[in-house]
């Protein structure tokens, strides 16, 4: 299921409609977000955001735990394992384990630091350190009041901001916004800031520190996709996201398909993609996360050795204010 597009614009009469809903939700949201949650002996860094969709968590949880392998700390990451059907504790296998098991996000974490997998985040981050490890970063869980944070990093797009600002199932918000605001403790804009100036505006005015970065496409990909036309699909929290990307890179998109959030592409599907790219003489190409889910299912065998991928890396401009503050969270 895709983002209602209402979400995505100012508030009308479907939120206002909502709106008794979403005082419900966020009350329940901002009641779970005040516990105290459990201490884990360790320095545990979060990296969330305020709104349901896509927003670079991912790739900016793998950047923070290369700061920290950099700085000498061992380091792992905890994902919940969304999509997955492990509930963990467990330590991901990059080489054996496939998304249907531990989800998408955890296999693209697990190339950048030891990764645990765990529904229940206190659990995964025991056995983290069990397994030596001396810092932990969770990709995910802004709002879990069930375990303490040394940090927490919020992420958001810079286009879409936080959309109309109202909380689910009236706007994308997943809890208030001052509320989130209270438990973080650095905001992140990710790309330009035309849609979230505003929330900009509110972090400073709490004095949180603002950083700025931008996913940026690996560069060898780049170039071997510049001389063809692609059939662009991707089924991520924001897929115009990437297609944004990939013509910004100078790649021609002549045709593109969006699926919902972490989509699990059936062979139906896949043979459908695999046609039509075949029939316009187009290549496939899709996202990290996306590469990643068609691992280990025969049936999308054919769409998984055709697509090519185009990776990004979280780059962020005042990567030295980061590292500071990375610094100071292992060191409270």
């Amino acid at each position: 299921m895709r983002d209602p597009a209402f979400w995505w614009r100012k508030a009308g009469l479907r939120a206002a409609l909502l709106s008794p809903l979403a005082a419900g939700y966020g009350a329940i949201a901002a009641r779970r977000m005040a516990r105290a949650g459990e201490r884990v002996g360790i320095p545990l860094l979060c990296v969330g955001n305020f709104t349901l969709g896509g927003a670079g968590k991912t790739p900016t949880a793998m950047l923070l735990a290369k700061l920290l392998a950099e700085a000498g700390e061992k380091v792992f990451c905890l994902s919940r394992g969304y999509g997955g059907s492990a509930a963990g504790p467990k330590l991901v296998d990059a080489h054996t384990d496939t998304a249907a098991s531990v989800g998408d996000e955890a296999l693209l974490l697990a190339r950048a630091a030891p990764t645990i997998i765990a529904r229940n985040r206190v659990e995964g981050a025991a056995l983290a350190r069990a397994k030596g490890a001396a810092a932990v970063v969770m990709d995910d869980g802004l709002q879990n009041g069930s375990i303490a944070k040394t940090f927490t990093l919020a992420v958001i797009d810079g286009r879409r901001g936080v959309g109309n600002g109202k909380v689910f199932p009236a706007g994308p918000l997943r809890a208030p916004l001052k509320t989130q605001f209270a438990r973080s403790n650095a905001l992140l804009v990710v790309g330009e800031d035309v849609g979230a100036r505003e929330v900009v505006a509110a972090a400073q005015a709490c004095g949180l520190p603002v950083l700025h970065g931008k996913l940026v496409p690996d560069a060898a990909a780049v170039t071997a996709l510049k001389s063809r036309k692609v059939l662009a699909f991707a089924g991520i929290g924001d897929p115009d996201k990437f297609f944004a990307t990939v013509e910004s890179s100078g790649i021609a998109i002549a045709a593109r398909k969006a699926f919902p959030d972490h989509h699990r592409y059936t062979a139906e599907e896949a043979a459908e993609l695999v046609m039509d790219a075949e029939h316009e003489a187009l290549t496939l190409l899709t996202t990290e996360k996306d590469h990643a889910r068609m691992t280990g299912d025969p049936a999308l065998s054919a769409l998984y050795a055709r697509a090519q991928v185009l990776p990004v890396t979280m780059v962020v401009d005042e990567i030295y204010d980061l590292r500071k503050l990375a610094a100071a969270a292992l060191r409270p």
